[in-house]
């Protein structure tokens, strides 16, 4: 649902969330404000976020849910998602895992250009931003492909 609704039902007394959060967002009355009750167990005042940019982009998003003990981490749930999800958490910088995955300490990052170039000193190229597999090995494989178990799966979550 879109934030205009979310918000509604903030202000009826519901808590709210999107998929991929371990907390979420209510309304306190009092301060006539929108609290942000963090994976942490933190609350803090929207009105106090020190990222932005972060905080916008997640009011501007339709995919906003009643947050309840079903799918949210702080309220008795671990938040899991689909591998489009996975893939925008990605971009941004996050790592992920998937909960279906044997090997312990696995999870996939990207590893931007001026990573991989400054992990090669032979020659002068530049390499391209890559998908990376930490394996439970702890050895780390460059040029990670997902299968299509991996893509088709619901059970990625973020890495602590």
């Amino acid at each position: 649902m879109e934030f205009k609704k979310a918000l509604e039902l903030m202000k009826q007394g519901m808590k709210m969330k999107l998929p991929s959060w371990g907390g979420y967002w209510f309304y306190d009355n009092e301060k006539e404000a929108i609290i942000m009750h963090t994976k942490e167990g933190k609350e803090l005042d929207i009105r106090e976020t020190e990222r932005v940019e972060y905080t916008a982009l997640n009011i501007c998003s339709n995919e906003w849910m009643i947050a309840d003990k079903n799918n949210c981490p702080e309220l008795g749930r671990v938040a899991t998602f689909g591998f489009d999800e996975a893939i925008k958490y990605l971009k941004r910088g996050l790592k992920v895992k998937r909960k279906g995955w044997n090997g312990n300490g696995m999870y996939v990052f990207i590893a931007d250009a001026t990573d991989l170039t400054n992990c090669l000193s032979a020659g002068s190229f530049e390499c391209v931003s890559s998908l990376c597999l930490k394996n439970a090995q702890n050895k780390l494989c460059v040029g990670w492909v997902a299968s299509q178990e991996d893509m088709l799966a619901n059970d990625w979550s973020f890495v602590e």
